[in-house]
């Protein structure tokens, strides 16, 4: 197949616009670790983890042009299937500045919330194994988190919050 611009024609081809990202600075903006069996105690129970991990995502512009903060939040909850004892909590928020040219009005906010979390995971997925294992528990290597559902399911959180309040004034 020919290309769109043919060759020796003259015409310039069609510049798409070049998206530039950088990662400025990475930080934990807040993190607590709980180990509740040191706390209570184990009481002779035989132990079988369940882990629970919740992820949430926050994004703003900075006051200076083209840089933003992302922040992912982790929670994750350790409780024993057997008598649903908690074993540990670990909240974590994560931030990233970053600074991003090229990218569309109408396309800035998913890249926000897809694209900056997905570099900064390894990160933060690193930062959990190492502070459950210093917390005296197994290395915890969390899965690969799917950004685009996660925020596919918050466009539809978002969309269903609308309908019910637009449901709410017509009745």
């Amino acid at each position: 197949m020919a290309e769109d611009t043919p060759a020796g024609n003259g015409a310039a081809p069609t510049a798409q616009p070049q998206i530039r990202m950088q990662v400025l600075a990475q930080y934990i903006r807040d993190m607590s670790f709980e180990n509740m069996v040191v706390q209570k105690g184990l009481s002779g129970t035989e132990v079988q983890p369940d882990i629970q991990v919740a992820v949430s995502l926050d994004a703003r512009k900075r006051p200076v042009a083209n840089q933003y903060e992302v922040i992912s939040k982790y929670k994750v909850t350790s409780r024993n299937k057997v008598n649903q004892e908690p074993l540990f909590l670990l909240e974590i928020e994560y931030g990233g500045t970053f600074l991003i040219e090229g990218v569309a009005d109408d396309q800035l906010h998913p890249f926000l919330l897809i694209e900056c979390p997905r570099l900064l995971f390894p990160f933060v997925r690193r930062i959990i194994a190492d502070v459950t294992r210093d917390g005296g528990f197994p290395s915890l290597n969390v899965d690969t988190v799917d950004f685009i559902a996660l925020y596919r399911q918050e466009l539809a959180r978002r969309a269903a919050v609308a309908a019910e309040k637009t449901a709410e004034k017509v009745n």
